[in-house]
């Protein structure tokens, strides 16, 4: 079995970009490596996903509920895996996949919905679901881009503004985003994620800067 690492933060905290650095140096070191982002968005595992995302189900994420939601994005993941990485991964154990967001995702954005007195619960059900009773391979390395919800928000709005994507609805709520804040940080600690703060003051760091410390996390379990 390869090496399985997982890039996640809120929106606009730079995963996508920080995950296509890390490909790019480690192959460019010689490493077999593949990078896989979700949602695996136009694919048919991603329809419900997309259907949520998109305000089919509600503009008010919370109109579904933490459980429902989580299983769209665990079918998403399912299908990715049996169809994608999974062989690239089990194939050799020099093999390195990296993940634009992964099961973590659900223990941030749909952690955040609960009352903090379900948080644990929930915490558990999702491991067992994706890994324990799906088979999803764990992570051997989860990396939190710390942003805080304010920059956050600057730069999703900055990006949409320049490349005219829209939100979707966890973007366009702020209390969501700063809920799911604070659940990133209890999750972080939970399951045992590395937490890099991405951010000074009220301004992000530079990719640079970032990138640097993803990579010395990397080295640690290469």
């Amino acid at each position: 079995m390869g090496r399985f690492i997982v890039l996640d933060g809120l929106d606009g905290s730079g995963k996508g970009t920080q995950a296509e650095r890390l490909r790019d140096r480690l192959a460019a070191e010689g490493r077999q490596v593949k990078l896989i982002s979700f949602p695996n968005y136009g694919t048919p595992g991603a329809a419900a996903v997309e259907a949520y995302l998109g305000g089919a189900l509600g503009s008010d994420p919370a109109a579904t509920n933490a459980y429902a939601a989580s299983t769209f994005y665990a079918v998403d993941r399912y299908l990715s895996f049996r169809t994608d990485w999974g062989q690239f991964l089990a194939a050799d154990d020099g093999n390195i996949v990296i993940a634009n967001r992964y099961t973590s995702a659900n223990a941030v954005h749909q952690l955040s919905k609960l009352p903090r007195a379900e948080w644990d619960g929930f915490l558990a059900w999702l491991g067992e679901f994706e890994f324990d009773r799906l088979g999803l391979p764990r992570p051997d390395l989860t990396i939190y881009l710390e942003m805080t919800p304010a920059i956050s928000m600057r730069l999703v709005s900055r990006r949409s503004a320049e490349t005219g994507q829209q939100k979707d609805i966890h973007e366009l709520d702020p209390h969501h985003l700063e809920a799911s804040y604070a659940a990133a940080l209890y999750a972080s600690d939970a399951w045992g994620w590395v937490r890099l703060p991405c951010y000074a003051g009220d301004e992000p760091k530079s990719i640079e800067t970032i990138g640097e410390d993803v990579w010395r996390e990397v080295l640690k379990v290469l």
